[in-house]
């Protein structure tokens, strides 16, 4: 009988235009391996955020390589290496920056954070995916979005989304955005 287990599917950081350079602190750079990255607001009151941080609480993957926050991910086909190398990439971070008390629950958490970017990466390759994270009832709650071509199309391009699921996102005011300082 032949091994028929699935070829594993992670996120990875695109960029359609500019625009993540200047709305957060930090931009991941096209191509990281990311993940949703909602646990780097779990030490933090979102209702006190403002600015920049308030923009990556509200609409942004967590780019691994960087640390920097990408507004769009793309649903990319990787080896068991990559998935297994993403993995201990953010045990690596989560050790590092988040404070995880040890390399064993630093990897238990990095890989249940993967399962989960791995839920939202059982899409067709190519589908990109936007988050919307809000605070509500004293928990972070995220709903994502997912953009893909209609049958037949070429891949994305910038202004080319052509069917979107899953919107409930707010109104952003991109006019009252932070700029970055000169």
């Amino acid at each position: 009988m032949t091994d028929i287990t699935p070829t594993p599917k992670l996120l990875r950081t695109i960029r359609l235009d500019a625009s993540d350079t200047f709305v957060f602190d930090r931009a991941a750079q096209p191509g990281e391996w990311a993940v949703p990255g909602g646990f780097a607001f779990l030490n933090v009151d979102p209702s006190q955020l403002e600015g920049r941080a308030r923009v990556a609480f509200r609409g942004g993957f967590l780019g691994l390589s960087t640390l920097g926050w990408s507004t769009l991910v793309q649903v990319v086909t990787a080896s068991e290496a990559d998935y297994r190398d993403a993995i201990q990439q953010l045990a690596c971070r989560l050790q590092e920056r988040f404070g995880a008390p040890d390399a064993e629950t630093a990897r238990q958490a990095a890989a249940e954070e993967f399962t989960f970017a791995a839920s939202l990466a059982a899409q067709p390759p190519g589908t990109v995916i936007a988050v919307h994270r809000a605070f509500e009832d004293g928990a972070i709650r995220e709903t994502f979005r997912t953009l893909r071509p209609r049958d037949g199309e070429a891949p994305l391009r910038a202004f080319s989304f052509l069917d979107a699921e899953g919107d409930e996102s707010e109104p952003m005011d991109l006019i009252g955005l932070p700029g970055k300082e000169p």
